[in-house]
């Protein structure tokens, strides 16, 4: 062996080798420079996009997706903590974690977005629909997450092209800029992206970049192409609100706007005409963004926004806890504002079909057979003596927080319903966007050009599927289009994000939301740009809002 070894130390010292000898040619290494040759590597940075984006609003833990909800006038925090934006100063602090890390997400976003725009028009092997394809995705994210920064922030550094390098001489653009940037990509992406009757299930379509379209337009206050954008989705013929029962429960008691939310009804194979585009969870799938054992990389709606139910009547549990019949694992911290879940129903409490029990669930049906009362119901509406409503254990919740049906392996037992500690995620699909919330952008762009009767037309289209009396013309104002947003989207809405395109949060949650009412500041309305961010700026200056 160690003549083996001295005869070949002797050859390469001796052979009179080159010094390319020593340099590395990988046979098999993907880097920057090769994985973008064809269709297969641009289509992998594409759909880390979406994972990305996932990751930011559903699935990267129980606490930054629900930055979206909490401090707003849709929920208060059930157990306070500065992580549920309980204690506004430390929340918004200029070196706090909530405004850095959604910061850096939607950047992350920005930067595998350009390396498509950038890269795919140069490169032969894919061919022109393929092309299209990806860069169409692409202009979309970059516009969704410019958009989402411009909402959040303000006006941001816009970053066009690919960066090999630290940048460190960035400036910020005005919110105005990177709108017509949005509008810009936008627009782009609306022709070159494919009908929304081809894409596979989560891809974004045409439909979709003309329906962020719209709400950007109505961002910038370019109504009249705010109107067009959405026109063309809701007259898209693939496009239609659901009216009729349909999907995975639709033998089940329930209602039409309750089969929205039931498993295996988000996409359009269900018979779903109104997503638009839908955030896609697959169980016990390698990616998929949850598991059947607990509650990894799921989105923990369920556990964050319903109920403990864990009340006491004559000193008897009346519900066992968790099951299927008190909404899952809830843990109660994501508690609904009276406002939202019960002041905007009145005059329609009990017509309006997105508040009937079946969408808020405000009565359950005891099932501890230990309990006197097991059998009936018992409603957040009259709770029995000695019980509190709007208390972490109890109070009424949206359904569409929750899995009617979990995982086989999470039941402890299945005849009674009752799910082991590890329950807590929410095993449905998410929509990012549907049709009603189109036609709202569409009744918020007539609002801008002063025109009540098509604003109130648009509405009552909304509000006609649900049963619900129809508002006049008189009546519409931005206070209602809001409260519709309530009404239509619930918890499913990224609620701060619309109130800060409005300028609106600090209006609302004084108004609507007692409970973070002392502490919300009008610079709340956009969040500090990070510290971080700003020192590492290095080479000019990265201005910071107003008063932080």
């Amino acid at each position: 062996m160690k003549k083996i070894l001295y005869i070949m130390m002797f050859s390469l010292l001796f052979s009179g080798c080159k010094d390319s000898f020593l340099d590395e040619k990988p046979t098999a290494f993907l880097n920057s420079e090769n994985a973008y040759t064809d269709y297969a590597g641009f289509n992998a940075t594409v759909t880390n996009i979406y994972a990305l984006l996932r990751r930011d609003h559903f699935s990267s833990d129980e606490l930054r997706p629900f930055d979206y909800i909490f401090g707003t006038d849709l929920v208060f925090d059930g157990q306070p903590a500065q992580e549920r934006h309980t204690n506004m100063v430390g929340a918004y602090n200029v070196v706090g974690a909530i405004p850095l890390i959604h910061y850096q997400n939607m950047y992350k976003i920005v930067s595998e977005a350009n390396i498509v725009i950038t890269r795919a028009p140069t490169v032969a092997a894919l061919t022109a629909a393929q092309r299209s394809e990806v860069v169409g995705q692409a202009l979309f994210f970059r516009a969704y997450a410019y958009r989402t920064l411009a909402y959040m922030y303000g006006g941001v550094p816009l970053v066009l092209e690919e960066l090999k390098a630290p940048k460190t001489d960035l400036v910020r653009a005005t919110r105005d800029e990177v709108y017509a940037q949005c509008i810009a990509d936008l627009t782009q992406a609306a022709q070159m992206l494919q009908g929304i009757n081809l894409v596979a299930n989560g891809r974004v379509s045409n439909v979709a970049a003309n329906h962020l379209l719209a709400e950007v337009c109505v961002a910038a206050k370019r109504f009249t192409e705010a109107v067009t954008a959405a026109t063309k989705v809701i007259s898209d013929p693939n496009m239609g609100l659901m009216r009729t029962r349909f999907g995975s429960r639709s033998t089940q008691p329930g209602d039409v706007y309750w089969d929205l939310f039931r498993e295996r009804n988000q996409n359009r194979a269900s018979g779903n005409r109104e997503s638009i585009w839908v955030m896609q969870f697959e169980t016990d799938v390698l990616g998929g963004g949850a598991v059947s054992t607990g509650r990894t990389d799921s989105y923990m709606l369920e556990r964050q926004h319903v109920p403990g139910f864990g009340i006491s009547i004559s000193g008897v549990a009346p519900f066992i806890v968790p099951s299927d019949v008190t909404g899952g694992r809830g843990i109660g911290w994501a508690i609904p504002t009276r406002y939202a879940v019960n002041q905007v129903f009145f005059g329609n409490f009990t017509v309006d079909m997105r508040n009937s029990n079946y969408n808020v669930v405000r009565s359950s049906i005891a099932n501890n057979p230990a309990s006197p009362r097991f059998g009936t119901a018992i409603s957040t509406e009259a709770p029995p003596a000695g019980v509190t409503v709007f208390s972490r254990v109890f109070y009424p919740y949206y359904s569409k927080a929750t899995s009617v049906q979990h995982p086989t392996a999470l039941y402890t037992n299945a005849a009674t319903g009752a799910l082991s500690a590890n329950a807590g995620a929410t095993y449905v699909d998410q929509y990012m966007s549907r049709l009603a919330e189109t036609y709202l952008i569409r009744a918020e762009a007539y609002l801008g050009l002063t025109d009540l009767v098509n604003a109130a037309a648009d509405i009552n289209v909304v509000r006609g599927r649900a049963n619900a009396s129809a508002v006049l013309p008189a009546n519409v104002n931005i206070d209602y289009i809001l409260d519709e947003r309530l009404r239509e989207l619930g918890i499913e809405e990224k609620r701060r994000l619309t109130l800060m395109r409005l300028g609106l949060l600090s209006d609302r949650v004084k108004r609507f939301n007692p409970y973070y009412a002392a502490e919300m500041l009008d610079k709340y309305n956009l969040w500090p740009i990070p510290a971080a961010e700003i020192e590492r700026n290095k080479d000019a200056e990265l201005k910071q809002n107003p008063d932080y």
